[in-house]
């Protein structure tokens, strides 16, 4: 029972973490004059030193640890310094429900991937079956999308948004383990995130001497500016980072998949992008896939077969 109670502590964050990332897509929109390239960078690079200032003695209790896996360390940093610059990226290009979607639906996938590959887990039925909704769901949405207007010349810039969105699906996936890996070395869950993307901030920050140029040219650009960097990546990767501590990376990747859907209503809503029914039934899957991650279903094959045992000797 108190383990199921701290399951739903950690689905929970993960959910609030995932509604928060919803919101940067259409909030990005509203300041079209900025590079995606310098929001990314400025949402990330600030978030992380933010995160790092509020985390500062747990850092200090466990930079030790992290300086012994420094390749680890490195490669997770660099991940998160690449994700937010394909991420916005991707919807500039390809539109802020499709590009949300692909980053987001991709992820589980490739966290399955490298848990597999260096943890050697095995995957679970229910994860099969609810990866395989979530995929098909994410598939309906995309194709579900109806077209502004009918021209075939942006094919290229909606393709290569839509690689680049597999690029942030990958390095989303990539920095979630190297966490979790992390966690479970006993390192401090907010020393991990915050060291993370504190090593990011340095990487990601100097760039905005060459995009950052309309961050603060107005009230709109600066408020949407300091909204991504507090709200959606300072507070939310804090709720998932919390959420890790008690889910597998896999899990949590595959609850974030409400971020698209989340992404696709506002994206509707605010920004008048629109789907067909198919992209509906999509974001009803996605939602599915959400509900069968989050419940732990009893064991009812193993409950019988005790009791056939019981019975028979």
């Amino acid at each position: 029972m108190f383990v199921e109670s701290k399951m739903i502590k950690g689905t929970l964050a993960i959910v609030i973490a995932s509604f928060l990332w919803g919101t940067t897509g259409t909030v990005a929109s509203f300041s079209n004059d900025v590079s995606p390239l310098a929001i990314g960078a400025f949402a990330m690079g600030l978030g992380g030193v933010l995160m790092v200032l509020t985390n500062i003695r747990s850092l200090l209790a466990n930079y030790r640890q992290l300086i012994k896996r420094k390749g680890l360390f490195a490669a997770g940093a660099l991940s998160v310094a690449i994700y937010p610059l394909a991420f916005y990226s991707a919807m500039h290009l390809s539109g802020v429900a499709i590009g949300t979607i692909v980053s987001i639906a991709t992820a589980p996938m490739f966290a399955a991937l490298l848990e597999r590959l260096f943890n050697q887990k095995s995957i679970s039925r229910k994860w099969g079956v609810s990866f395989t909704f979530g995929v098909i769901g994410v598939i309906l949405l995309t194709h579900g999308k109806k077209p502004a207007f009918d021209d075939t010349s942006n094919l290229f810039l909606n393709s290569l948004g839509i690689v680049l969105g597999c690029i942030a699906g990958l390095t989303y996936a990539c920095y979630s383990w190297v966490a979790k890996s992390f966690i479970e070395k006993c390192i401090d869950s907010k020393a991990a995130m915050s060291g993370l993307f504190g090593g990011a901030a340095i990487l990601l920050l100097p760039s905005l001497f060459f995009t950052g140029e309309n961050l603060f040219l107005n009230i709109t650009n600066s408020a949407v500016s300091l909204y991504m960097a507090i709200i959606p990546m300072f507070l939310g990767y804090l709720l998932f980072a919390y959420g890790l501590t008690f889910i597998e990376t896999s899990n949590a990747t595959l609850i974030t998949l409400l971020e698209p859907l989340i992404a696709t209503i506002l994206a509707v809503l605010l920004l008048g992008e629109s789907f067909k029914l198919m992209g509906w039934m999509g974001a009803l899957l996605v939602l599915l896939c959400l509900v069968i991650q989050s419940i732990n279903l009893p064991k009812i094959n193993t409950s019988l077969s005790d009791n056939n045992n019981q019975f028979t000797s």
